[in-house]
């Protein structure tokens, strides 16, 4: 899946977000959300070129533009410094990135976890995860990749002591692997399709073992949407109006899917595939459940102690708890002095509710 990488310090990060509170102000009617290629983000492209996301904006008297950019650090990076309204990432990245940035977020739609576009891949006699003990693996380091990995590990018994991590970036990791010294790599979809196609390669561990743990959300300011909740409503509207299209049977669905795959540089069959192992809140009410579920504080728990072991969370983190995180019914884990995440299902049972 996404990747991740310190292209900007910390520090660097949050003066940019400060200098940028000025364009974040009440009663504005221009926004600008940002997505980059991933088979739970390919709806945020096709409900704009369907016209589904300038409707819900106009029904709410406001622009919303939604950018595809090419770059998924790059994106966050941006939205951080403020450069845009929202951004699609993943819920360690919003932890790691833009909240330990200084940047108070909120998750405005969790839209779906990977239940398998995640995997650990062995070449030649590598049949499982005990056989990585002394070998080195790329991955794009303090990423959801690295994230799996640490999980694959415990599942063994066995830490990132008994292995070499290698850093390599999603666009050399298939390059990478082919390399006859390279036997492992974890990588995510569309890449993780076709390496574990290829002859002789093992996949041994997914994250359908780790289900809902690694999340692909919607996250925008938090202060933007507190001042301005026609963005809420109009990005949670055409969002779960294009997920249900999706879901349907009629030509329009098969229609919409081609034109996702095509976006994303495959072919129908193999963006369906990609789907497959993509849970999809497809409803609101499935969104709501899932964001609401008590299991969330505890895997965000699980995210923030391995993100403050690999010092992600910034220099002056003292613990894993250095980042309060706040879900619904008042539930607040971490620094209650210093919130910075927020899983907020405010807009997603107005949805659930039928209140758009």
């Amino acid at each position: 899946m996404r990747k991740f990488a310190r292209c900007l310090g910390i520090a660097a990060l949050s003066l940019a977000a400060l200098a940028s509170q000025s364009a974040i102000a009440a009663g504005r009617t221009d926004f600008k959300v940002c997505w980059t290629i991933y088979a739970g983000w390919m709806p945020w492209g096709q409900a704009k070129t369907q016209g589904i996301v300038s409707k819900w904006a106009k029904k709410y008297g406001i622009n919303v533009d939604v950018v595809q950019l090419n770059d998924y650090v790059e994106s966050i990076n941006q939205y951080t410094a403020g450069k845009f309204d929202g951004c699609a990432m993943t819920n360690m990245d919003a932890l790691t990135i833009p909240a330990s940035g200084g940047v108070d977020s909120t998750a405005l739609i969790v839209s779906d976890y990977s239940n398998g576009n995640d995997g650990v891949l062995m070449k030649g006699k590598g049949k499982q995860i005990a056989d990585l003990k002394g070998q080195q693996i790329n991955l794009v380091q303090f990423s959801v990749s690295h994230y799996l990995l640490a999980r694959a590990l415990d599942s063994a018994h066995m830490s990132e002591r008994d292995l070499k991590v290698v850093n390599t970036s999603d666009a050399d990791i298939s390059g990478a692997f082919a390399a006859p010294a390279v036997h492992n790599a974890v990588t995510w979809n569309p890449m993780l399709a076709d390496l574990k196609a290829q002859p002789n390669v093992t996949e041994v561990f997914d994250s359908s073992k780790i289900p809902g743990e690694i999340m692909d959300m919607m996250v925008v300011n938090t202060k933007t949407l507190q001042e301005n909740p026609a963005l809420g409503k109009a990005l949670t509207g055409a969002w779960f109006e294009m997920v249900a299209l999706m879901h349907g049977d009629s030509p329009d669905t098969t229609t919409a899917l081609t034109a996702m795959a095509k976006a994303s540089g495959t072919d129908l069959a193999n963006f369906k595939g990609q789907l497959s192992t993509t849970a999809l809140f497809y409803t609101p009410k499935a969104a709501l459940d899932f964001v609401t579920s008590p299991d969330m504080p505890k895997i965000m728990t699980r995210v923030a102690k391995f993100s403050f072991d690999h010092g992600l969370l910034g220099q002056d983190a003292k613990s894993a708890d250095a980042i309060g995180m706040a879900f619904g019914n008042g539930v607040v884990i971490g620094s209650k002095n210093n919130v910075k995440l927020r899983f907020d299902p405010t807009y997603v049972a107005m949805a659930a509710a039928g209140k758009l």
